[in-house]
């Protein structure tokens, strides 16, 4: 006879999700570039929003309606066909709900975000990685992967951590190539960091067809990660299916303001996009001239990079020494990478001091 009630056989077999470290191993507050937060924080706009949000009392918009149709006309979407969450985490996690469970598979790529392998295991789904390309995203081992079993697959574009990016036209012959009854969810966390030639299509995908959703946040260009608000866009049955499911008064009342005065700040998401760009590039060309000593900064469309130490200096080391100097990165040994560090692009003197210790510690200083 059992003493205590048993999780199910696919809930004990999750590793839980491990955040960005803001704190060092003395518990020493550090320089966060870590999660992959906006060094330029929050649009005054959101900020100021916040001090006139309903009363904390009282509950939120069940349905954001405000917040939808600010984000419809932002993009060109019928509010209808938007459903909001707590996060887009919440949106990843009810769309595995919604369309998969024990029997089905779910397939998204090796590297891809850890919140996949969570949303599979979590709805008692099989989780099925496909083979990378190079740390990127390869269309043609994501279909061999596709089986009759297959229900969801999940794509990141940028992807996240290694900020590989597919193009349009290979979203698009991923998405031919797919039964309609499976389910292509392109998560865009990083979307906005592109630069607007770079529009990977998967919008439009999801206003053209029964079987796409796209997946935002408000977390990440917009500086509004503590809020917890994203949003997903699809065909009104697959809306309709998400809603069914989403929790009750899931965007807070404090989160529906601020992301509302965000989306009409767009010369504050420009700017912060600009910034990035130009960091990111003077970043990486800092490190190329560190490629002799083993480190390989991957190709990146979002506002981090994935650098690979490939010479005698380790992730670890460098990882330790980053930390002596004030600042936390992340090191994902427990996403099989133990040889790489993600960077968050931060500020102008935070990515010099990064590359200071880098070149001190192979000693190019």
């Amino acid at each position: 006879m059992t003493t205590a009630p048993v999780p199910k056989s696919w809930i004990s077999a999750i590793h839980a999700y491990v955040p960005g470290k803001s704190t060092g191993a003395d518990g020493r507050p550090l320089i966060k570039l870590s999660a992959n937060e906006n060094p330029l924080g929050t649009s005054p706009l959101a900020l100021a929003a916040r001090a006139e949000a309903v009363a904390p009392a009282t509950y939120p918009d069940p349905d954001s309606k405000a917040l939808r149709a600010a984000l419809g006309a932002l993009h060109g979407i019928d509010p209808a066909r938007i459903v909001m969450g707590t996060g887009s985490d919440e949106i990843l996690h009810i769309a595995a709900q919604g369309y998969a469970g024990p029997g089905d598979e779910i397939v998204y790529v090796r590297y891809g975000f850890s919140v996949y392998d969570i949303a599979a295991r979590r709805c008692g789904a099989t989780p099925v990685v496909a083979p990378d390309a190079d740390f990127g995203t390869d269309v043609d081992a994501l279909l061999a992967c596709v089986t009759p079993r297959t229900r969801v697959v999940f794509v990141a574009n940028p992807n996240n951590p290694t900020g590989s990016f597919l193009p349009r036209g290979e979203i698009a012959r991923l998405h031919a190539a797919l039964p309609g009854d499976v389910l292509l969810v392109i998560d865009q966390a990083y979307a906005e960091y592109l630069a607007p030639e770079d529009d990977d299509g998967a919008l439009a995908l999801a206003a053209a067809h029964d079987n796409v959703l796209v997946t935002r946040t408000f977390s990440k260009i917009y500086g509004l990660a503590g809020e917890r608000v994203g949003w997903g866009t699809g065909a009104p049955g697959l809306v309709d299916t998400l809603n069914r499911i989403r929790g009750p008064f899931n965007v807070s009342n404090s989160g529906q303001a601020m992301a509302l005065a965000a989306v009409a700040d767009q010369a504050f998401v420009t700017h912060a996009r600009e910034h990035n760009a130009a960091e990111r590039a003077r970043f990486v060309e800092a490190l190329a001239a560190l490629g002799n000593h083993g480190l390989r900064p991957l190709p990146s469309q979002a506002n981090f990079v994935l650098i690979l130490f490939e010479g005698t200096l380790s992730a670890e080391t460098a990882y330790s020494a980053l930390a002596e100097a004030g600042y936390i990165v992340r090191w994902l040994p427990n996403q099989g990478l133990p040889q790489a560090l993600r960077i968050t692009i931060g500020t102008a003197a935070q990515m010099d001091a990064i590359t200071a210790v880098l070149r001190r510690l192979t000693g190019t200083a």
